[in-house]
């Protein structure tokens, strides 16, 4: 996890799909009222099932912390929005 000007990264390369999303939820729950995005790096060609997993755990108030999914700045990103700036 790497914490940059209200932003935290998280690199789930490499993780099973469980394993992604609970690293994704321990991240949410330990972000600090600073921040207002985890971005969520997991990859393009096999990253897929982590993106669509991140994005059924956390849209629709799944999760009162996180206020919407967004994607990144590219396919291989997802952002959670936990306030907006």
């Amino acid at each position: 996890m790497q914490l940059t000007s209200g932003i935290i990264e998280v690199d789930l390369h490499g993780l099973r799909v469980e394993e992604a999303v609970q690293k994704a939820e321990d991240a949410v729950r330990k972000a600090p009222s600073s921040v207002y995005i985890i971005r969520l790096i997991h990859g393009y060609h096999r990253g897929t099932g982590i993106r669509e997993a991140v994005e059924y755990e956390f849209s629709n108030g799944r999760n009162s912390k996180v206020k919407r999914v967004r994607p990144g700045s590219n396919p291989g990103i997802t952002e959670l929005i936990l306030r907006e700036f």
